[in-house]
């Protein structure tokens, strides 16, 4: 009940901000305009295979590099869904479960993974990757998202082996991600997924910042919304079996 009045009112949130401030960035082009989402269970391997298609090409926009963490620009292929927390290996948490595609040339969080498979495991942060993460509704930022946080010293928050160590309900699940003309797409086992394959998500492509110095915003927020698969955030799509 609570995630469905969360969904109601981040739908509210991101119809209001979309016309806002979507003329205000750079990023705003046809790489991230929706066309479609699916979700396929593939039952010969037992995973699922995410995909968005955009009217641009998918991928090809990443964000310019602004050689610090505090202010790192992040661009993302989000896929709203109605898992719970404990399905991708967090604590029971409040919040819309999201997997999200990212790329982001400052920083890299995923440091079990080479991505480029240079044998080096801290430098590609622009390569497309996914994390699992989870949304909360936050005015404090344009866009009305942003990552949950949590202190440092919560004992009480559980997060999976593969986390980057922020404090934030993030993982870096090291998923496979691949580009190719107008789609981006991933593939997660279910097993990563406590086997939900009869799940409800949608599709959002979003412009995101790091904070790391002003304690009144988030550490990592939404600031734009460029597209939303279903128009409100409404999760109407199911996975095809």
């Amino acid at each position: 009940m609570k995630s469905t009045v969360l969904a109601c009112t981040i739908s509210l949130l991101l119809a209001s901000t979309t016309y806002s401030y979507a003329q205000e960035s750079t990023y705003n082009n046809t790489d991230f305009a929706i066309a479609s989402v699916k979700v396929t269970h593939n039952t010969d391997f037992d995973v699922t295979v995410w995909q968005m298609n955009v009217k641009g090409t998918a991928g090809l926009t990443t964000p310019t590099k602004v050689g610090q963490l505090d202010g790192a620009q992040v661009l993302g292929y989000v896929f709203p869904t109605n898992l719970k927390s404990a399905d991708v290996g967090f604590s029971e948490s409040d919040g819309i479960v999201a997997l999200a595609l990212t790329s982001h040339p400052d920083f890299d969080d995923t440091p079990l993974w080479d991505e480029n498979s240079d044998s080096i495991f801290d430098n590609d942060g622009i390569v497309w990757h996914p994390h699992w993460v989870v949304l909360i509704e936050d005015k404090r930022v344009e866009g009305g998202l942003s990552v949950k946080q949590f202190k440092k010293a919560a004992n009480t928050v559980v997060l999976p082996p593969t986390n980057p160590g922020m404090p934030m309900y993030m993982d870096s699940p090291g998923y496979p991600v691949k580009t190719s003309e107008s789609t981006i797409k991933v593939v997660v086992p279910d097993y990563r997924i406590n086997n939900k394959t009869d799940f409800s998500f949608d599709g959002v492509t979003a412009f995101m910042k790091v904070n790391t110095s002003n304690a009144d915003l988030p550490m990592l927020g939404v600031y734009e919304v460029f597209s939303v698969a279903s128009g409100d955030l409404s999760l109407p799509y199911r996975v095809q079996q």
